[in-house]
């Protein structure tokens, strides 16, 4: 049964790293890097992520600058972030692409609030199903009689506790979360 719970304990771990990368990708006034790696730019006959194709650094608060390795690609990086859902104006000077982030209305804090609170509740959905389906799987090891009914028990509570532990995780991330971006 123990091989049930490491299991689900990576399946809880992905989901978790699945909610910081999309924390960190969430647009809250301050400029981040992580807001435009994964952009795909059309570079070189195939779609490729700009942290592979460009240095991009953050110069102040408020800015991001993008600089191809290789020029020619300017226009396409532009393009890029053009058509991305950022809704961000690139700057292209020839030699870098830099993008000013807005700051944020107290109406776009409350949207963004609304948002960090829904990627919890889809990662705590996520953590269900994980249980939902571990949990079967040890019923049926227990049906099967590779198992008796007190391991199943002793499974199932040690299953509860890292669901209650990684949902305790979820909570603290998006209450951190909601600080920053309800934070002026």
């Amino acid at each position: 049964m123990d091989d049930l719970i490491s299991q689900a304990q990576g399946e809880f771990t992905k989901i978790v790293d699945h909610l910081k990368s999309e924390y960190s990708r969430l647009q809250i006034g301050r400029a981040s890097a992580s807001l435009v790696e994964g952009v795909m730019v059309e570079a070189y006959g195939s779609k490729q992520a700009i942290k592979g194709l460009a240095n991009i650094s953050v110069p102040d608060a408020k800015t991001i600058q993008i600089q191809p390795w290789d020029k020619s690609l300017l226009s396409a990086v532009e393009k890029a972030i053009q058509t991305s859902d950022l809704n961000l104006n690139p700057v292209n000077d020839g030699i870098v692409v830099r993008l000013n982030l807005p700051a944020l209305t107290e109406e776009r804090r409350k949207d963004l609030a609304k948002v960090v609170s829904r990627m919890a509740e889809e990662a705590r959905i996520s953590i269900r199903n994980v249980r939902q389906k571990v949990h079967d799987k040890g019923k049926d090891r227990e049906k099967n009689k590779e198992v008796t009914e007190d391991q199943v028990k002793s499974f199932q509570k040690k299953l509860q506790d890292k669901v209650d532990a990684v949902n305790l995780e979820i909570e603290k991330m998006s209450k951190n979360k909601e600080n920053d971006v309800l934070t002026v």
